[in-house]
This record gives structure tokens, sequence and C-alpha cells, in this order.
């Protein structure tokens, strides 16, 4: 039975999408309230980050130690037109999101900064304007990085995270040694959405929820700047309490959490895609933990196996 529900899950999300609608539509005090019943997402815990840790196994060997089927979930490049639907969708279910926004647009749609602040989002930064950060001098790239700090702590009124997350997960040795001066969290992802690509809603969904079953959950990386996220964003939220998966919300804390380290034959699988993308200079350093000492029980995968593998043929994504 579990099985067949979480076949089907996907198409009866969007089979229900009008009721889901007509909750996230009310974009008043009533659909922002803490207040929705036992039918929705919700946020399962909450984890407070600190230190300068680099999380997501997309591009790092490590990240958060999270439980079997929990999700947290992440847009990049807002705010923009389509990030109030986002919202609506989030707030209809309760459910709480990090948005890491560059900051020329953080400081040309600020009263969307807000709104993610006050209605219990997490904000970080992506950059000021979404270079390819290693490519430029260092003290260029700094400049761009401590710019968008500025633009989006200034829209957020004081209120941002200092979470980081490089455009395209690009970053360097030394990029990261001065965020980790700084002491900024660095965040990849552990999956994501591929909706640099374009698809129908449904076909994102389906792409989505089929990653997030055979990972068993993770830091899930999408774009609230795209139509087909934010038509998705009501039947996804859906698709996962359907399914069991749990949202963690993550916050700025005063220490470093608790993290899982990546599989044996870990690689970094953004490394491939940024030497394309004509990334200068050395790249990566860090390499997984050794392989534990006891194995996963004989029919079993352990918790963290290798993330999925992005489709032959797929662009490179603009993160």
């Amino acid at each position: 039975m579990i099985a067949k529900i979480r076949l089907i899950a996907p198409a009866l999300a969007f089979a229900l999408l009008a009721s889901f609608s007509a909750a996230g539509a009310e974009t008043g005090a009533a659909a922002r309230t803490d207040h929705c019943g036992p039918d929705a997402l919700g946020v399962s815990r909450t984890i407070a980050i600190g230190g300068s840790p680099h999380i997501g196994l997309k591009t790092y060997p490590q990240t958060l130690d999270l439980k079997d089927h929990e999700v947290v979930l992440t847009f990049d490049d807002g705010p923009a037109a389509t990030t109030p639907r986002v919202l609506d969708a989030l707030a209809a279910q309760c459910a709480k999101a990090t948005f890491f926004l560059i900051g020329r647009n953080a400081a040309g749609l600020p009263s969307l900064v807000r709104r993610e602040i006050a209605e219990g989002h997490t904000v970080g930064s992506h950059s000021n304007s979404h270079p390819n950060l290693p490519n430029l001098p260092l003290e260029k790239a700094l400049a761009d990085i401590d710019a968008g700090v500025a633009a989006v702590d200034k829209a957020a009124g004081g209120k941002d995270s200092k979470f980081f997350r490089f455009p395209g997960f690009v970053d360097s040795p030394a990029l990261l040694a001065a965020l980790d001066k700084k002491g900024m969290p660095v965040f990849g992802a552990d999956l994501w959405a591929s909706d640099w690509n374009v698809m129908t809603p449904q076909e994102e969904l389906d792409l989505l929820m089929g990653r997030l079953r055979r990972s068993g959950g993770g830091i899930v990386l999408l774009h609230d700047i795209h139509k087909q996220t934010a038509d998705m964003i009501p039947a996804l939220l859906a698709a996962l309490k359907a399914e069991g998966f749990h949202l963690v919300h993550i916050v700025p804390g005063d220490s470093a959490p608790a993290l899982r380290q990546a599989p044996a034959g870990w690689t970094s699988e953004t490394e491939a895609i940024t030497q394309k993308m004509g990334v200068k200079g050395p790249r990566r350093r860090e390499k997984a933990a050794p392989p534990p000492k006891a194995a996963a029980p004989e029919g079993q995968t352990q918790k963290g196996d290798a993330p999925v593998q992005e489709p032959k043929g797929s662009p490179a994504p603009t993160i």
C-alpha cells in the first residue's frame, strides 16, 4: 500500500491542487498563521547553524545530519515577481524555507525580503550580481560577496542569517577561506529540482519526488524566480506530506551543527560541471572522510548514498 501511495502521490497532489491553491491564495493574516491544522506539512524540527561549515553533498563531502525522510527546502536567485506565489504556498502549509537572495534583487524588492522575514523564513545571500566568482580577481569577488551581504542585510532589516551559497556552487580555496574567517556557513545542496531546464510543473514534481524517494531526503535546491517552480510548489508540499517526508527549517545559531560525512568514493558532482563553465584556478581540495568501520546491514543502503546524478545531456545549472 505504501508503494502505491508513493507512486500516485505526485499525480494526486496536482489533482488536489485546487483546494491547496484556494488556501494559498489567502495572502492575508489567515494564510500566514501557524494554525494550519494537522493536515498541513508544517515544520518537524529546527536546526540552528553557526560556525563556518561547508554543507551539501553535491559539492562538499559532508551535509547536515538529517534523519530519514527529512527535507530542507532552499530557493535561489530571488526575490522576483514569482516569489509571492511561493510564499503563499508555503504559508498555506505552515512550511518554512531558506531563501538565498541576489543582492541587487533584494535591493530592488525589499518588501518581499521583509515578507520572507516576517513569515518566519530564513534569508541568506547569493552574491550581489551572480558572477562566476573564482574567475574574478580575489578582491573583486570578495567585494561582490560583501555587497550582496550588505544589500540583503539592509532589505532584511538586519535579520539576515549570514548563510551563503556560491552562484553555480562555484567556489575556490581563497574564497572559502575568506568566508570561514567571516564565520559564514556555506551551503551547497544534496539534490536539486533541475528547474533551470524548461519543463512542466508536473514533470518537475515527478523528477524531484523521484530523487527524494531515492535519496531519502536532504537539502533541496529550487529557484523561486521560475514560474514552473512557483506553479509546482503547492503540489510538492502536498506530496511531501502524503509520502511521509518531514520539513526541517535551518536558522542561524552559535555553533556548528552535527554533520554526516559523505560515503566512501564520494566526489564533488559540481566540480565537473563548473570546469565546463570555464572556472579558472584550483578547485576542490576537500575529500570524503575514510569509510566507516561498520557496514550497513545486508540488504540495506547506508544513509547518505551518493546523490542522484544529473541526466546526461542536461545543460549546466545556472544556480
